[in-house]
């Protein structure tokens, strides 16, 4: 009984030690980035990567569901013994405590050294020698223009459903098969994003990510990277590259937004191309309306009609799944951002578009310099 004090002890105390281990990690993004990033999360990831990567379908997912039955069977449990148990309460609900603060802990303690830590590893900009900057709201416009004639011209070689959107020319296995091709192309300029990874996977319950308002999900204790097979075919490329961001040990959203856009632009195939483009278009133009809400109905005007299809099937595809559910886990979601001291919570999404500016700028100069 005292081994079993002592270890429930020990694991308790899991929980401020890994709380007080991400805290200093975020002081040292160097060593963090040199020791962890670069060392030991490639083989931690690479590895668990390959084990679930025999499995065909999600194992995180199956964990999950696991986990929510779990959930729900202690639940019922408790409040049976709670009403059944009155004279012995105050021991069942101690006891009920300690376990749950015990699990609390010990998943608190391999995320963090599992994964977690690559949140405070360095800023994607310093690994890929982009200079993030202030950018004025004309430089902003000129990105806008620029991808709007990209998207409209890799539209051109899109195939269409009967409605006239972006369909996939095959099924999404067949993306998935595909998806690291990208990295391999990418890992050539910025090797940290190389590496043996398993592929991307379909979720069986994808319906119930989209009222939850997800598009895919990276599950670190198997490290899989799992996407929403239900969204509009336009997007699941590029969703696929976010979740496989993830997987490389990218941690940040708006960073892994921007690697997916990458990865998918330097792609091979052209629905990918297309998908990425289509992902930075999508946050641009979100900026420019914030900011100059008249330049962004201008622009919209350049949209070709195949362009406009997809664009709007994408907003009627999530407009349908708006509610509750999607606004506890949006609140849930900047809660769990905040908690890893990505202080911009939801809003830090929007700083991919500073990643794009400063490729666009360093495009723009070597262009000069051969001129």
């Amino acid at each position: 009984m005292k081994k079993v004090k002592k270890l429930n002890i020990i694991g308790i105390l899991m929980l401020p030690f890994a709380i007080i281990i991400s805290y200093l990690a975020s002081y040292f993004p160097n060593i963090v980035e040199r020791f962890y990033a670069q060392k030991i999360y490639p083989w931690i990831g690479q590895t668990l990567s390959c084990i679930t990567g025999i499995f065909p379908i999600s194992l995180g997912e199956i964990i999950v569901i696991c986990l929510i039955l779990f959930i729900a069977f202690n639940i019922i449990s408790f409040l049976y013994h709670v009403a059944r148990e009155k004279q012995n309460r105050r021991e069942i609900i101690l006891g009920y405590t300690k376990a749950l603060l015990l699990h609390i802990s010990l998943f608190y303690f391999v995320f963090i050294f599992i994964w977690g830590l690559n949140y405070h590893r360095m800023p994607f900009s310093h690994i890929a020698g982009l200079d993030v900057k202030p950018s004025s709201v004309k430089e902003l416009n000129i990105l806008c223009v620029s991808l709007i004639d990209r998207a409209n011209a890799l539209r051109e070689k899109a195939f269409e459903d009967q409605d006239g959107i972006m369909k996939l020319s095959k099924d999404k296995s067949d993306i998935f098969s595909r998806t690291h091709l990208g990295f391999m192309n990418a890992s050539h300029s910025i090797p940290a994003l190389g590496g043996n990874y398993g592929r991307p996977k379909g979720v069986i319950f994808s319906k119930a990510m989209s009222y939850m308002g997800i598009s895919g999900i990276f599950f670190p204790f198997t490290a899989e990277a799992n996407v929403n097979i239900d969204i509009p075919d336009a997007m699941i490329p590029s969703t696929a590259c976010h979740e496989m961001a993830h997987q490389r040990g990218f941690a940040r959203e708006d960073e892994a937004n921007y690697i997916a856009y990458l990865a998918s632009t330097i792609h091979p195939d052209a629905d990918f191309q297309y998908s990425g483009v289509l992902l930075a278009l999508l946050h641009s133009m979100n900026a420019l309306y914030a900011h100059d809400s008249a330049s962004y109905k201008k622009l919209k005007l350049l949209y070709n009609e195949g362009l406009q299809r997809d664009l709007a099937n994408v907003t009627a595809y999530w407009k349908q799944y708006e509610g509750p559910i999607e606004k506890v886990h949006t609140k849930m979601n900047d809660v769990y951002l905040k908690s890893n001291m990505q202080e911009d919570g939801v809003h830090s999404y929007g700083r991919m578009v500073d990643l794009l500016l400063a490729e666009h700028r360093a495009k723009l100069s070597k262009t000069n310099e051969y001129e």
